[in-house]
């Protein structure tokens, strides 16, 4: 269960907060929300991504960097005007933002959208389907993958025209991905491990 804060922060104030733990918070509507542990199932799907995406990142010499500790400036509400801060799962940015984040010695946050953003859906799931499509959609992210093992599908969103169109991927479908068009990856791959 995730904790909120009654803390209403900006996001330079996100940036430096440290409350002495290695907790892990987004920032929501100027809130501090926790981000709980995954389970061992959400963990191991996020590593194996991120071997996958890593080794294609080194075969194709790109210049991206692919993380699991790198959160994502969505902006300010219309509606309140507090501001946002997502951590995805797993963020694909572009080299020349991993090194901007590295000079910035704050929190590891971009302030521009990365290439590719990963969830693997757990308790909250309206998070990763509506608020995030929402919030990632609006900031330009070209591609983002759901990963709901419950569903046992990978839904792939790209962006097109300023909206995602979705794309579900099942069983021995291979899963195609506009960041990474040469990788061999289906969904009963990912989901079985």
């Amino acid at each position: 269960m995730s904790q909120t804060s009654t803390l209403n922060l900006t996001f330079e104030e996100y940036l430096v907060y440290d409350d002495g733990t290695d907790n892990r918070y987004e920032l929501v509507n100027g809130e501090l929300i926790m981000v709980p542990l995954p389970s061992a199932d959400h963990a191991d799907i996020i590593d194996l991504l991120l071997e996958i995406f890593r080794a294609e990142i080194r075969k194709l010499n790109l210049p991206l960097k692919a993380s699991d500790k790198v959160g994502v400036y969505i902006g300010k509400s219309s509606a309140t005007g507090r501001e946002y801060s997502r951590n995805p799962d797993i963020c694909v940015m572009q080299s020349e933002a991993w090194l901007s984040l590295k000079a910035n010695k704050t929190a590891a946050v971009l302030k521009t959208p990365p290439v590719l953003v990963v969830e693997v859906v757990s308790k909250n799931r309206a998070d990763d389907y509506v608020d995030k499509v929402d919030e990632y959609q609006r900031i330009g992210i070209t591609e983002y993958w759901i990963v709901d093992r419950r569903e046992y599908k990978i839904s792939v969103l790209l962006l097109n025209d300023g909206c995602y169109n979705v794309t579900e991927f099942r069983g021995s479908n291979r899963i195609i991905s506009a960041t990474f068009p040469e990788i061999a990856l289906s969904a009963e791959q990912i989901l079985s491990v």
